[in-house]
């Protein structure tokens, strides 16, 4: 079976579920956003929402996806940079609990942390220190990082950092990788839509983005977008949250519904739909039948706090595969 490399920031997510969306103006951080913000911020959000229930697990988009293909059984591995501290040796040993090969850089900056704010309506919000994953740089990158695998996967909120990415993209291209990337919040790609779109055309085989980030990206509605995307990448999906996504690739186009669901926390939603629909892909199913493997975990996912599918979720996310 075909191997997956990510990478992406190696983050730890702290999420909390919030009594009222008055705490997101509290801390000006706008519904359904990324917000980037300093190590005394995040601090200060996390204290701000003592006494709500909180969980932790390691994160960032790209360490999720990862974490999906790998409970589905495919080999993978991870880049990330963490620091030399508490969070950063959690973020490792639970790379190697779940067989990831961890390729993780170490930084005297402490490990960064994604405040993971879940509104009642289970909408979420992010105040995020990036830390030392943001201190992933050109020089970290080495071609053997990238041997022995046939995907590499990229989450978008690494594109603020152009040269990493171009870098990167050149060294999977050189060791004839398969490019995959998943767009990320709607305010990134605003804020680097010329460097994405370059990105895409030249370097970028299947694109994920969402229906905030197609339309930050094109300014068209999904599928209108889809098309777009679909004239600069082999293979284009656009996730319209309970509408299910659309796939499109050259002529190919489907649109795949969801699974039957109740939503608690839509944390790791596009993350995981990521991880089913490359799991698909290596497996040669068609593309209807890879976004669908993309519901069915994104699906299972929402039913959970946090990025995480339990192993309970997990043997019905299989028997529901199997069954396809």
């Amino acid at each position: 079976m075909a191997k997956v490399l990510g990478m992406g920031n190696a983050l730890v997510d702290i999420m909390t579920a919030l009594e009222s969306d008055k705490t997101l103006d509290d801390f000006s951080l706008p519904k359904g956003s990324m917000q980037l913000v300093d190590h005394n911020y995040s601090n200060k959000v996390n204290e701000g929402t003592e006494g709500m229930e909180k969980q932790i697990a390691s994160g960032g988009s790209a360490a999720n996806t990862i974490h999906g293909l790998a409970n589905m059984g495919v080999e993978t591995g991870f880049v990330g940079k963490v620091g030399d501290d508490e969070f950063g040796r959690f973020f490792s040993e639970d790379l190697k609990k779940s067989n990831i090969e961890p390729k993780l850089l170490k930084s005297d900056t402490a490990t960064g942390k994604a405040m993971a704010l879940i509104s009642p309506d289970t909408e979420r919000t992010f105040a995020t220190f990036l830390g030392a994953a943001v201190e992933l740089s050109v020089d970290d990158l080495k071609p053997d990082h990238f041997e022995g695998y046939d995907y590499f996967h990229i989450e978008g909120y690494l594109v603020q950092n152009h040269a990493l990415i171009e870098r990167a993209v050149k060294l999977a291209r050189e060791k004839g990788l398969k490019v995959s990337l998943d767009m990320a919040s709607y305010n990134v790609v605003e804020e680097n839509v010329d460097f994405l779109r370059k990105i895409l055309e030249k370097h970028v085989d299947i694109v994920f983005a969402n229906e905030e980030e197609a339309k930050a990206f094109t300014g068209k509605e999904p599928k209108e977008a889809l098309d777009e995307f679909a004239g600069l990448c082999e293979i284009a999906v656009v996730k319209i949250g309970k509408n299910g996504s659309l796939v499109k690739s050259g002529e190919e186009f489907y649109s795949v519904g969801v699974i039957e669901a109740k939503s608690n926390d839509t944390t790791g939603a596009g993350d995981l739909y990521a991880s089913g629909f490359l799991y698909g892909l290596i497996n040669g199913l068609s593309l209807d039948k890879c976004g669908y493997i993309g519901s069915i975990l994104s699906g299972k996912v929402i039913e959970m706090i946090g990025p995480k599918i339990n192993d309970e979720k997990w043997l019905e996310v299989r028997e529901m595969i199997w069954n396809l």
